[in-house]
């Protein structure tokens, strides 16, 4: 076990390839035990779909009830964490040794983390839930003022800023820190080797790596029932495509079969042009809406809502003593969970591209420009859908979000705007590719897992899991949409939390020990 000699990190040494079916398969217990639960989800879910929403409704209150505390303390800790690391001498470790290179440029290296993490969510929620706040604020502020109008922003920022991205960059920096500088697998469970020595290439190890498959499945099934949503209603909006079951269901099956061809060429030639394409249209859609939009009004927001968001950081993070408990449980709870789900997907795929990078470029690089670009892009889009009903009247946004379609809030914002259908079309566009770059870019990172930190799994193997995500993704939205994606990422999200802990934990003490060893 270690590292080859053109510096690609190795799988664990007990596993090979076997046969099944006739196909090449790396059959770890990780792969077997996950693959048949997660299949027979599938089955059920399908089979016994009014059963299934009862379930997922249930589990999901249940969880935002009891596990609030929870969620919450962990965010607040990791970010204080990644926090403490990037300011600390911990920061000059190198990932991969003081003589690593980068394998990729910064702008390159963003686009691909980005698209991978936030992608999708950005487009649902771009315009939905600032004007969500604005309706029903938090911390007791009276709906529809001005103040409601900052906070509905800075809400947002709150829910995708430097929490959500020190979740990742915990994983991210763990993962990339054990593969890299010590040699071992880019599994989750190499994180662990401070506290479990050899006992990580056994059964501690497989449920380490069990647990984080079925976070990543689940967290990135439900970014992908919001996605396919979108797309439904934008096509429904824009041509009168019907907007049910059938047509979601048609979308993941085709979408899916295109991330199959980009995952199948791998990660630098499908992943990384897919997101660099991507980050340029989205920027160029930010930009048009900026200029064409009410842009003294847009900017104002921007800085008024970054004064608000530290202003209200705090009062956000705690859970003691909250009157505002809808705001806590079904928005502040979801998203820590969902995050978490997401965090073994998005950070084992930031580690993959992060080989030479020092500890302190890595954790303000994931922590800084995403919080920027979330503030540009809610300040925009948010502000925006404010501005018309705030100043215009128009309130074709409001009703829609106040109605809980949050999917076609976005393209009644665009309704507004010049060249309407252009505007639409590209968001459209847009949250189709980003399905494409989270759905190849996971079930990459997710068979890297399943077969024990081989980067390069047998061809199979790929097209198993990028399927399978399909098929959880249509099981989870025929079997109660909205609150079985959000119930989905709520269950996962809450053991991979302990994991991620943890991770935090054992990366602390390894990159101690670095320093020590340091000449």
């Amino acid at each position: 076990m270690g590292i080859s000699e053109e510096g690609q990190v190795q799988p664990l040494e007990d596993e090979g390839y076997k046969k099944l079916f006739g196909l090449d398969i790396y059959l770890t217990p990780v792969f077997t035990i996950s693959s048949i639960i997660i299949v027979a989800f599938v089955a059920g879910a399908l089979g016994y779909q009014e059963a299934a929403t009862e379930i997922f409704k249930n589990t999901r209150e249940w969880l935002t009830t009891h596990l609030d505390w929870f969620f919450l303390i962990s965010a607040n800790l990791l970010l204080l964490f990644c926090l403490y690391v990037a300011c600390s001498p911990l920061g000059k470790v190198r990932l991969g040794g003081a003589d690593a290179k980068t394998e990729y440029s910064n702008a390159t290296w963003f686009a691909m983390l980005f698209a991978a993490g936030v992608g999708i969510g950005l487009l649902f929620y771009g315009a939905a839930e600032p004007i969500y706040y604005f309706q029903s604020p938090p911390l007791g502020i009276a709906a529809a003022t001005e103040e409601a109008a900052a906070v509905g922003i800075a809400a947002t920022i709150f829910h995708w800023g430097l929490h959500a991205w020190s979740i990742y960059g915990v994983v991210g920096l763990a993962l990339g820190y054990f593969a890299y500088n010590r040699g071992l697998p880019l599994a989750i469970r190499s994180a662990f080797y401070p506290l479990f020595g050899d006992r990580i290439w056994g059964w501690p190890g497989h449920i380490i790596d069990t647990c984080a498959i079925f976070a990543g499945l689940f967290g990135l099934a439900t970014s992908l029932g919001f996605g396919v949503k979108q797309l439904a209603s934008g096509l429904h909006y824009l041509f009168d495509v019907p907007a049910n079951n059938t047509t979601m269901v048609v979308l993941i099956v085709v979408i899916t079969s295109i991330a199959l061809t980009s995952v199948l060429t791998g990660i630098n030639v499908g992943i990384k042009r897919l997101s660099q394409f991507n980050i340029i249209l989205a920027l160029l859609l930010l930009l048009a809406v900026i200029a064409l939009g009410p842009t003294l009004y847009i900017l104002r927001s921007m800085f008024v809502a970054l004064g608000s968001y530290f202003a209200k950081v705090v009062p956000l993070s705690n859970w003691i003593g909250r009157e505002d408990v809808d705001f806590l449980h079904g928005w502040t709870t979801f998203y820590w969970a969902w995050w978490f789900a997401w965090a073994p997907f998005v950070g084992t795929f930031i580690a993959r591209i992060s080989k030479g990078r020092t500890v302190r470029e890595f954790t303000l690089f994931v922590l800084v420009p995403p919080v920027v670009l979330c503030l540009l892009w809610f300040g925009t889009f948010g502000g925006t859908a404010l501005h018309q009903h705030i100043v215009g009247g128009y309130t074709g946004v409001t009703e829609n979000v106040a109605a809980w379609k949050l999917e076609i809030a976005l393209f009644k914002m665009f309704d507004k705007m010049p060249a309407t259908e252009l505007f639409s079309g590209v968001a459209i566009l847009l949250t189709a590719v980003f399905f494409v770059t989270s759905s190849d870019s996971g079930s990459l990172i997710i068979d890297t897992i399943a077969s024990g930190g081989n980067i390069d799994a047998p061809v199979a193997q790929r097209v198993f899991w990028c399927t399978i995500e399909g098929l959880v993704a249509i099981a989870l939205l025929l079997g109660g949409g909205l609150h079985s994606l959000q119930a989905a990422s709520l269950a996962t999200g809450f053991p991979f939390a302990l994991i991620v802990l943890g991770m935090a934990i054992c990366v602390w003490l390894g990159l101690r020990q670095e320093m020590r060893a340091a000449p």
